[in-house]
């Protein structure tokens, strides 16, 4: 298992900004999504939550099972984190999936990612 990183959290972030002032939502609600699972991870190493790690290296690899679960877990800590979690699921599945939002709602699903973020790095 890869260790997760604050700087790769950091550069999905900076290269969603990137692909959305050149109006490209497809590729920052992908970026996006990509800088909220760093925060998840890293979040799930800082509060070592077992459960969650060993899943994860008995596969060898984070599926979103993993991601969902480590979010209600990490609640106790802040209770926004599901719902930081939720934005950046919509991003990933109805922005790059699905390509169903317009850019005024991946601007505000992408203040979430954000929050999430500067949450996981200041952990």
């Amino acid at each position: 298992m890869r260790r997760p990183s604050k700087d790769l959290a950091l550069k999905f972030l900076n290269e969603a900004e990137e692909f959305l002032s050149k109006g490209d939502l497809v590729q920052a609600c992908e970026k996006y999504y990509k800088a909220a699972e760093e925060a998840i991870k890293l979040l799930v190493i800082e509060n070592n939550l077992k459960e969650i790690i060993n899943d994860v290296e008995s596969k060898g690899r984070w599926e979103s099972e993993n991601l969902f679960k480590a979010s209600k877990l990490l609640r106790s800590n802040n209770p926004e984190i599901l719902i930081l979690w939720k934005s950046a699921w919509t991003l990933h599945v109805e922005g790059f999936h699905e390509l169903s939002l317009n850019e005024k709602e991946v601007k505000k699903l992408k203040e979430d990612v954000k929050k999430l973020v500067i949450f996981a790095i200041n952990s």
